[in-house]
């Protein structure tokens, strides 16, 4: 195996010791992929753990928390033909960077590889694989596995020029539920986005308290919003805010989903780029599967 074929990049933000755990499991992979680690202006011992422990590890740190667009500063700063994306509590399976690689040498259209991912000590699969293994949108020809519109951040491969080329992930959304408008931003751009069971990601979130769920409640659904203004057509857009404001009426996270949605929703409306026909019509597929 070639150690420099895939990069793994990390974006982290004042979890030193959940960093550490993946960092060991990275770093004892076969595959021996060059580690990035972006930190999102951390305040507690990141850098210290950095430069103490790992210092295999290559460091970018950020002055401000940039959220995920970090990923993106992490891919310019590597040189791989493939970059993985782990987070600090998320790492690769042995043997799977490889695998991964495999699918992206043999399909050159291939932009993103969405992994399996395993949740916990237990390695439960995560429910998402069974919603990505069951796409409307079927196979392709050029592509292996399902083409899919959607994938977990911290368990996919993306080829480097297709990511650049996209323009990696969004800054109006800054972060939470980012993944659907990058898989629209490259499929727009002919990539093909798909999901393969045969590589593997583990994923070991910590418990979140009630409060936080909320929030990151709130995140997802704001940024679900303004994705629907940013490339899906206006009545969709116009719909799917008088539901949000419909649900705000009683629902305290539905009301903060739509009051930060407004305030971001002007940036929104200036770097909106609907969706050419043929890719709306794919959207529309999974709204109807989802429902």
């Amino acid at each position: 195996m070639t150690p420099s074929r895939t990069g793994v990049v990390i974006a982290t933000r004042d979890r030193a010791p959940r960093l550490a755990s993946t960092l060991d499991h990275l770093l004892a992979l076969p595959e021996r992929p060059e580690i990035l680690v972006v930190d999102n202006a951390s305040s507690d011992d990141t850098p210290a753990l950095l430069a103490r422990h790992h210092p295999r590890v290559r460091t970018l740190r950020l002055p401000a928390n940039r959220g995920a667009l970090a990923r993106t500063e992490g891919v310019r700063a590597l040189d791989t033909p493939y970059v993985a994306f782990s987070d600090d509590d998320s790492w690769w399976a042995p043997g799977a960077l490889e695998r991964a690689a495999r699918h992206l040498d043999a399909h050159p259209r291939l932009g993103l590889l969405s992994a399996r991912t395993l949740v916990g000590p237990a390695a439960e699969p995560d429910p998402l694989n069974d919603v990505l293994s069951g796409s409307p949108l079927g196979p392709a020809e050029d592509l292996p596995g399902v083409q899919v519109l959607g994938f977990l951040a911290c368990a996919c491969v993306v080829r480097r020029d297709a990511y650049l080329d996209a323009g990696g992930f969004h800054p109006v959304l800054f972060f939470g539920g980012e993944e659907t408008l990058l898989a629209y931003d490259l499929a727009a751009r002919g990539w093909g986005v798909t999901h393969c069971p045969d590589v593997v990601a583990h994923h070991h979130p910590p418990p979140a308290p009630p409060a936080s769920r909320a929030g990151r409640g709130a995140l997802f659904r704001r940024n679900a919003l303004l994705t629907d203004w940013l490339r899906r057509p206006l009545p969709h857009a116009l719909a799917r805010t008088r539901d949000l404001a419909a649900e705000a009426r009683h629902d305290p996270q539905a009301r903060s989903a739509l009051r930060q949605a407004l305030v971001r929703l002007p940036a929104a409306l200036r770097a909106r780029r609907p969706l050419p026909p043929y890719l709306e019509e794919a959207a529309r597929a999974l709204d109807g599967a989802a429902r």
